[in-house]
């Protein structure tokens, strides 16, 4: 599913995957089929991923036109952005990714989904606001913050829907450090370049074997979350 909001190109060993509509880099059906079209092209061409936005701007979440269409419409759309999410979060080679920008929402979740996240110095905007606009979080959601966030802030990131700048986001474990903007692109292809390096397959089974319980977790709820069925 070719998409002009999705560049993909091929650097040496590193698959740089850009994300830029010239908004918000909101997630709609086409971006997210774009980006598991582009996450396949990398599996097979690339020994690592990087992920990035357009600067300014990394991911605003889900697209608000279908998430205000209806329930069944917004169950759809998130549904494929969990998919999507899963696919980032077991890929079985290293996926850094370069937060531009904002990050809000399923934006938040595609850092919480990477192996390495480096964010551009800024005021910008960072979290999970889905409380705070009266939405439920997701079960996947949750875990993936059960699993990446630190358990000092996860749930305020949660819960509470706390959002937070760069540098608060490195705490919380939303980021993993922060750079200046000339320097956001060719720090995070540097380390892509490094961890493109390490040895296959024991990187993509040990990946693996780090994330299968909260894997396990997701898929055994995620048919019922969606359905609106789960019971905590």
């Amino acid at each position: 599913m070719a998409s002009e909001k999705i560049n993909y190109e091929l650097n040496g060993r590193v698959a740089h995957i850009h994300m830029d509509d010239g908004k918000v880099n909101a997630l709609s059906h086409e971006t997210i089929g774009a980006l598991v079209e582009s996450l396949d092209r990398a599996e097979t061409e690339a020994d690592a991923v990087l992920i990035s936005g357009r600067e300014g701007k990394f991911c605003g979440g889900f697209d608000l036109s279908v998430m205000t269409a209806g329930t069944d419409a917004a169950s759809r759309l998130v549904t494929a952005g969990a998919e999507l999410l899963l696919k980032t979060y077991t890929f079985p080679k290293p996926v850094v990714v370069a937060c531009t920008g904002h990050a809000l929402a399923a934006g938040a979740l595609v850092l919480l989904s990477g192996d390495l996240r480096v964010g551009a110095k800024g005021d910008f905007k960072i979290g999970l606001n889905e409380v705070a606009i009266s939405m439920t979080l997701p079960v996947f959601a949750m875990e993936l913050g059960r699993d990446r966030l630190s358990k000092r802030h996860f749930t305020s990131a949660t819960t509470q829907a706390r959002i937070f700048d760069p540098k608060t986001a490195v705490d919380a474990g939303f980021l993993d450090w922060v750079e200046s903007d000339d320097r956001l692109l060719g720090s995070a292809m540097y380390h892509a370049e490094r961890l493109a390096g390490l040895p296959q397959p024991a990187l993509g089974a040990t990946k693996a074997r780090e994330r299968m319980a909260t894997v396990r977790k997701i898929r055994e709820s995620l048919e019922d979350d969606m359905a609106g069925r789960y019971e905590p």
